[in-house]
């Protein structure tokens, strides 16, 4: 799958395993925060605009139903499909770093 969105930024991983289970906004940055230790913080009109890109591209969906003000969302399964095509891909790089430079050469 080419896509102009991959390879995913850092921010774009980060929602999309957050959003192996439904949440809002805040609940995605809260635990986002939880999940990089402390290290990524995400602002508000940064979590706000990927989540307006991942749902534009169908990698995330609001869940209907929600309650309040609050949107709700999770991934999709095209989402999903995406997180798998990056683990495979930094699976790939960190292997890399995992071979001598013996391996490397001709």
């Amino acid at each position: 799958m080419k896509h102009p969105l991959l390879p995913l930024s850092e921010t774009m991983h980060y929602i999309l395993l957050a959003l192996r289970e439904p949440l809002h906004g805040y609940a995605i940055m809260k635990k986002i925060e939880r999940m990089s230790q402390g290290t990524v913080i995400l602002a508000p009109g940064t979590l706000y605009g990927a989540i307006d890109n991942l749902n534009k591209h169908g990698w995330i969906e609001p869940v209907l139903g929600g309650s309040g003000r609050r949107k709700v969302y999770r991934i999709t399964d095209k989402g999903r499909e995406v997180l798998n095509i990056e683990q495979q891909r930094l699976r790939h790089i960190l292997s890399l770093y995992e071979r001598s430079e013996e391996d490397e050469k001709i």
